[in-house]
């Protein structure tokens, strides 16, 4: 059998003071940086086959400007177009990087095609013989689900912090830190690490990687001769508000990312030492698309939706008749109808994975909830497989069907009927399949 070989390179991609930064439905101007942005590539080789892993600070890139991407990377380093996975942390606290409300950085988007090429062509020119072992612990009390049934039978996201209204979350978190290692000959070790939960943690105007940057950090600090590379799983109905008050820890900021990024962290040196050597050949690839019915609304909802935008857009929100999560709920179901008011009638997702030997990566290009990792994991032929949200595109929420039946602000702003995360997940398990 042939060689496994592994590669890292991590170089800045922090955009210039002056760019709109990502996430919400209001305007964010960068005039700071609390931490800097990095891109991180993985490479792996059997020999006969090459593959490369990016993991983003951004929010997210879209199918298109991905596709573009993975296109440019794979050119410039004789690489096949499936080979390349890029994966966004989902930090909103990077650049806008979407067709959004706001105008995008195109000379920073262009520039940041170059460094992604350059960090594959690092990561390969990194190339050592190496070993894979896997790894698992719980980080607990640090990702929570954000969706409520309250006690008069609505669904809320985001209700507020010991809500007296509250009756139960719907859903549990996954707590399941995972982690690869691939130790290498005369070279660093590679740390791959994956969690869920949303990088939403610090607001404002600055820039900042969020909590990914303190796992990171964390990690290659404690460790000697060690890299890391963190990517976010299944976190679309999860965030870091303990709205049932139970951990009494801070809602949000810089000192609550530091928190969860070395919970997660110190999670990993628990098992560090307790790692179960598998196999690392062969290396493998595959991209399958599936087409999702889109979430279009009725004519007669255009003219309400059209109402609420241009409330919004010239500032009296206050004449929408909510407030908090409720109006944002409102607003970005509003501007998903109006989206789709002339269709299309359905979208195309790529589903991509990598496998190296029995570790395997499955990327959803989007927001993916919980029990989508965990049906991905669970029907995977492979003994460990990290699941990465906002992979190779940014779409938007996958809810799962039962959301669609009781609402919130997921599924009334999702782009895709109803069904979408039960394909996403029979999709995965028949690439992953494809691959052994």
């Amino acid at each position: 059998m042939n060689e496994f070989k592994a590669g890292f390179a991590r170089l800045d991609i922090t955009p210039p003071l002056g760019t709109n930064i990502s996430g919400y439905y209001s305007q964010r101007i960068a005039d700071g940086v609390l931490d800097n942005l990095y891109a991180s590539a993985l490479a792996v080789s059997d020999g006969m086959n090459t593959a490369v892993i990016l993991s983003l600070d951004i929010i997210g890139i879209n199918k298109k400007r991905m596709d573009d991407y993975r296109k440019s990377i794979a050119d410039k380093n004789s690489l096949p177009f499936e080979s390349i996975f890029i994966s966004c942390t989902h930090t909103h606290t990077g650049p806008e990087m979407g067709e959004g409300l706001y105008p995008e950085d195109i000379p920073y988007i262009n520039y940041l095609e170059r460094k992604l090429c350059d960090a594959a062509a690092l990561a390969l020119a990194d190339l050592k013989p190496g070993t894979a072992s896997i790894g698992r612990s719980v980080a607990p009390g640090i990702s929570f689900i954000r969706r409520f049934r309250m006690k008069d039978g609505s669904i809320r996201t985001n209700p507020g912090i010991k809500n007296p209204d509250i009756l139960e979350p719907i859903g549990t978190p996954d707590e399941i830190v995972q982690f690869v290692r691939i130790n290498r000959e005369d070279a660093d070790e590679i740390l791959l690490v994956n969690f869920q939960v949303h990088p939403d943690v610090i607001g404002g105007t600055k820039f900042s990687a969020d909590y990914p940057k303190f796992v990171r950090d964390t990690l290659e600090t404690a460790l000697d001769n060690v890299k890391c590379i963190y990517i976010n799983g299944a976190q679309g109905d999860t965030n870091h508000i303990d709205h049932l008050g139970v951990t009494g820890i801070a809602l949000s900021g810089y000192k609550n990312s530091e928190h969860m990024g070395k919970t997660i962290a110190g999670a990993v040196l628990q098992a560090y030492m307790k790692k179960l050597p598998v196999k690392s050949t062969p290396v493998r690839f595959g991209q399958k698309n599936i087409d999702v019915p889109s979430n279009r609304g009725d004519k007669s909802q255009i003219p309400e939706a059209e109402r609420i935008i241009a409330l919004h857009e010239s500032g009296r929100d206050d004449q929408i008749p909510y407030s908090g999560m409720e109006l944002v709920t409102v607003v970005a179901e509003a501007y998903r109808i109006k989206m789709l008011e002339n269709g299309p009638d359905s979208f195309t997702l790529p589903l991509v994975a990598i496998r190296f030997g029995d570790v395997s990566i499955s990327g959803v290009p989007g927001e993916p909830f919980t029990d989508i990792g965990r049906g991905i994991k669970e029907n995977s032929p492979f003994k460990m497989t990290l699941i990465s949200c906002c992979a190779n595109g940014c779409e938007g929420y996958f809810p799962l069907k039962s959301a669609y039946d009781e609402g919130g602000y997921e599924a009334r702003s999702s782009p895709f009927k109803s069904g979408v995360a039960e394909a996403i997940i029979e999709g995965s398990a028949d690439l992953l399949k494809s691959l052994i």
